[in-house]
């Protein structure tokens, strides 16, 4: 039987177009309590990662735009590479470039575009947006080529592929996040799988 009396907590309640939560649960039944949060990490599924490749893109030196409101604009071109992974590797064609925008702290916004070959000539378009960041000293000498330890950069990505291949099509219809590092004439991504 329901109950119309509101479960008492002491939380403040969060209020959204339906209504509190308070009210939502206590129309369900459910309780605010420790045990209730815990039930419900228990029954939510946390995504797990499956590796998926590794990109080991050759760039070039960088070609600076200049001063933009936002920031520096720089291009990086992406003059070739090679890619592999359990069920795939190919190359990576010359021709693409990441457009980075690098703030004052080094804080770089990132958005490349290039694509694939795999070994039986299938075709993936590749676009990789994310970001780059580390302390300023760290980031100062990354920027102007020098090796830096790649434990100190968070470097993450978000791909989104496109391909016509039809053993390929996972890549379209799946999430994927990358873990970049950056070395003076290479970038290494390895890309993850969301399942």
């Amino acid at each position: 039987m329901e109950s119309d009396t509101p479960i008492q907590t002491n939380e403040p309640p969060v209020v959204n177009e339906i209504g509190t939560t308070t009210d939502i649960f206590a129309k369900r039944g459910d309780s605010l309590s420790g045990d209730y949060n815990r039930d419900v990490m228990d029954r939510s599924a946390m995504p797990s990662l499956e590796f998926a490749f590794e990109v080991r893109a050759l760039v070039g030196a960088a070609v600076e735009v200049g001063a933009l409101p936002h920031g520096r604009r720089r291009l990086v071109p992406i003059t070739g590479g090679t890619f592999e992974g359990p069920d795939l590797r190919g190359r990576i064609l010359s021709g693409g470039s990441d457009w980075q925008v690098i703030h004052a702290d080094g804080f770089s916004q990132l958005d490349s575009r290039y694509a694939l070959e795999t070994d039986e000539g299938a075709l993936i378009t590749v676009r990789n947006a994310g970001m780059r960041h580390a302390p300023s000293d760290v980031m100062n000498k990354l920027l102007a080529g020098k090796v830096v330890d790649p434990a100190l950069v968070y470097f993450r990505t978000h791909p989104t592929f496109e391909t016509a291949a039809p053993h390929l099509q996972w890549l379209m219809r799946s999430l994927f996040i990358g873990v970049g590092e950056r070395y003076p004439s290479e970038v290494v991504v390895r890309f993850w799988r969301i399942l």
